[in-house]
């Protein structure tokens, strides 16, 4: 029935799947933290968020996940069909090929290199310095324990990015913002893998959810806690305000019961998923929370 459905789709439509655009929270989920870092620099500046520097975030970080998860799946093109989450994938079920896939990535990676081109040295630099990890992720799943920890840590640049951009530099808040946003990729990421658990050992690839272990859960509720700790200090040496920290409060409220979900004998198999949607909402919420004080300048 998948493969009827297949032959008759659209290479467009496929094309859509191969970048993941029918799911937007994924590509939500990379920008709000650039958002967030836009936004908190323009701040610590005592200025509004340049327009035209929110349009190239907004625009650069499409193309920057469109040619991650392009890259993701031509690394993975053999593993995929093994795996229940990823089987259905175009590249893992041929019915788009390699060559399409490469000059799919070509194009985005183009659109990625030209937007970066509109920002200062620093930050043009940082684009550079993020494309090995974000193409070396993929292969980590082979021989790094935590490859989530690689995931992260190009999660990370679309904080550094627009904050240089907006500031000219990197100071401890920007900083600060980094660990929050490492801390929450690991999170959400983990929880994510959990779903996968079953087929990653049969497959034999590694994830955060594996390393863990038992204390996988106690792993996430560390890392949210991270989080959530950076954000608050974030907040109250920039005077972000009280918006600030309702939004704080509010994703500790929504992380608790995930946590507290986790720990169940029995775990809906939607509750990942579940999970994962909320955190694009939580990104929303502290980029909300952060709009007040900014547009007040100061």
């Amino acid at each position: 029935m998948n493969s009827g459905i297949t032959n008759n789709e659209s290479t467009f439509h496929k094309v859509v799947r191969l970048l993941r655009w029918h799911k937007p929270a994924g590509r939500l989920i990379l920008m709000l933290p650039a958002l967030w870092a836009t936004v908190a620099a323009a701040k610590s500046q005592h200025q509004l968020p340049p327009l035209d520097l929110l349009g190239v975030v907004i625009l650069g970080s499409l193309a920057t996940s469109a040619a991650g998860c392009v890259i993701n799946d031509l690394w993975d093109r053999d593993i995929d069909p093994q795996v229940e989450r990823t089987k259905n994938r175009p590249l893992a079920e041929r019915s788009l090929s390699i060559q399409v896939g490469i000059a799919i990535l070509l194009v985005s990676g183009l659109c990625a290199f030209l937007l970066s081109t509109y920002l200062s040295p620093l930050s043009f630099g940082l684009c550079f310095a993020a494309a090995p990890v974000i193409a070396i992720y993929p292969a980590c799943k082979r021989f790094f324990p935590v490859p989530q920890l690689v995931l992260s840590i190009a999660w990370g640049f679309t904080v550094l990015i627009p904050w240089s951009a907006v500031t000219g530099g990197l100071d401890h808040y920007a900083w600060a913002l980094w660990l929050a946003v490492i801390a929450w990729t690991m999170g959400f990421d983990t929880i994510y893998a959990m779903s996968d658990r079953e087929d990653d050992l049969k497959v034999g690839i590694n994830s955060s959810a594996l390393f863990f272990g038992r204390y996988v859960t106690f792993a996430i509720a560390i890392f949210l806690t991270i989080t959530l700790g950076s954000l608050l200090w974030l907040g109250w040496e920039m005077q972000l305000g009280y918006t600030h920290y309702f939004a704080c409060l509010t994703a500790g409220v929504i992380w608790i019961w995930q946590c507290n979900r986790l720990t169940q004998a029995e775990i809906p198999a939607e509750l990942y998923q579940k999970a994962f949607g909320q955190n694009v909402w939580i990104g929303f919420i502290i980029l909300a929370g952060m709009l007040p004080s900014t547009f007040s300048l100061g």
